[in-house]
């Protein structure tokens, strides 16, 4: 059995022993994403599992050893990995911890600490927690970010935006049930196939495998009925995480809408881009400045692949790049606001009124201050500037009902088809003056 090492600071590290004995422990926050995560750090040859796990457990064990000042993410996180140890289903003294963190100034780069402190107070400081981070706050001699690593990393955002992007068109039009399933399946077995071979990560292949992809989703046979439309945005775990935000997506298919959810890759260039204005704003090195900019020019290419396969299938509507997603924001919010998501949230809001979404679901949760400012806080605003846009903020905390969250989700959806239906009624009897029909109803084209 790998020895327990601590290094001078008394923090227990992982180490190359470790790599052969132990399971790496991921907590899920995107299902299609993580799952081609997980495939890549397997490939670096670490045993590793994504925790699909949910229930009531999850949240007992956040309250019980996280402060109830903290974060709704963090209680979740922390509760799903202490869930999991706990489980019988690992034996504790060979599993280790993943957990991200961005470095900024948001809690979510103390969660780690949070972390160690739980599983202190859970008797089980013996498992080691590795950091995934790329500001350099933690190292173990057994778990480094190599750059083909991170290259491969990238490549599971994009392939995951994607597959998000395109099944969220199709799937609450589907003629069979299940076919979007199939397809999502489909195309992560032969993309996690390629990864396991390393294959499908060169930038001719990237975009020969987006093709492949549009065009499996292409396939499957829709219905020609219109749906409300309704964007998904809001602190990054509870926007995307089914078990941060009581299954939202679903949620909303089950009420007869289609979602829309803004992808990952934005975030990950929003990251790199506070770097590069760091330097402007508060000084520093300029290679620092240099090589960030290098950095998210590359993302940004494979991004714009991306929007022209999507262009180029004449079926699926593309989002745009995060140059025009920075555009958006031009008047409201400056580039110094970047705690939690900082400008970015504001950004997407705007992108999906200005792209005919307007309905637009905020998901807040609780502790989450900066996100308060840039999500709620600028509802206000952007409603007096698009009077037709549809926004509901709805908070996420342990002490909040699900049952409450659905209504006013319902009553926003109430409120678009009351919207779609006084549009048509003007259209249809010629007034002038009325928002375009995309905007105010949201429905498919």
């Amino acid at each position: 059995m790998a020895e327990l090492v601590y290094d001078k600071t008394g923090r227990l590290l992982f180490t190359k022993e470790m790599k052969e004995e132990y399971t790496l422990l991921v907590p899920q926050m995107l299902p299609m994403h993580f799952a081609m995560l997980v495939r890549v750090i397997q490939t670096m040859g670490y045993k590793v599992e994504m925790l699909n796990t949910s229930g009531k457990s999850i949240v007992d064990y956040g309250q019980k050893y996280v402060h109830n000042d903290a974060c709704y993410p963090a209680i979740l996180v922390i509760g799903q990995l202490i869930d999991a140890v706990k489980s019988g289903k690992y034996d504790p003294h060979k599993v280790a911890l993943v957990i991200t963190q961005t470095g900024g100034g948001c809690r979510a780069s103390n969660y780690i600490h949070m972390l160690r402190k739980a599983l202190e107070k859970a008797d089980l400081a013996y498992v080691p927690v590795i950091s995934v981070n790329m500001s350099g706050l933690e190292k173990n001699p057994g778990f480094t970010l190599t750059l083909p690593f991170i290259r491969k990393a990238l490549y599971a955002v994009f392939y995951g935006d994607l597959i998000m992007n395109v099944s969220n068109q199709v799937r609450p039009y589907e003629i069979t049930p299940g076919d979007t399933e199939r397809a999502i399946q489909a195309c992560m077995d032969f993309l996690l196939d390629d990864m396991g071979r390393g294959k499908g990560m060169s930038y001719k292949s990237m975009v020969a495998n987006f093709d492949r992809i549009i065009d499996r989703f292409q396939a499957i046979p829709v219905t020609g009925e219109e749906k409300v439309r309704v964007g998904v945005v809001g602190e990054i775990y509870v926007k995307y995480s089914p078990l941060g935000n009581n299954s939202l997506e679903q949620f909303l298919l089950s009420e007869g809408a289609e979602p829309v959810v803004p992808g990952l890759t934005d975030f990950v260039i929003f990251k790199i881009y506070n770097r590069d204005v760091d330097v402007d704003l508060y000084g520093g090195k300029w290679i620092k400045q240099k090589f960030c900019q290098i950095f998210a020019g590359y993302i940004k290419k494979y991004q714009r692949a991306m929007i022209d396969a999507l262009n180029r299938s004449g079926r699926f509507r593309a989002p745009g790049d995060f140059d025009e997603l920075h555009h958006y924001i031009k008047g409201y919010l400056g580039d110094g606001n970047k705690m939690g998501e900082g400008w970015l949230l504001t950004a997407e809001m705007l992108e999906l009124i200005h792209t005919g979404v307007p309905n637009i679901v905020c998901t807040q949760p609780f502790g989450c201050l900066p996100n308060h400012i840039v999500g709620k806080g600028m509802i206000r605003k952007l409603k007096d500037d698009y009077p037709w846009s549809n926004i509901v903020a709805i908070d996420y905390d342990p002490g909040a009902t699900k049952i409450n969250q659905e209504n006013r989700i319902k009553l926003m959806l109430a409120n678009a088809r009351t919207l779609a239906r006084q549009h048509e009624a003007q259209v249809s009897g010629g007034a002038e003056g009325a928002s375009p029909a995309r905007e105010t109803a949201g429905a498919v084209g």
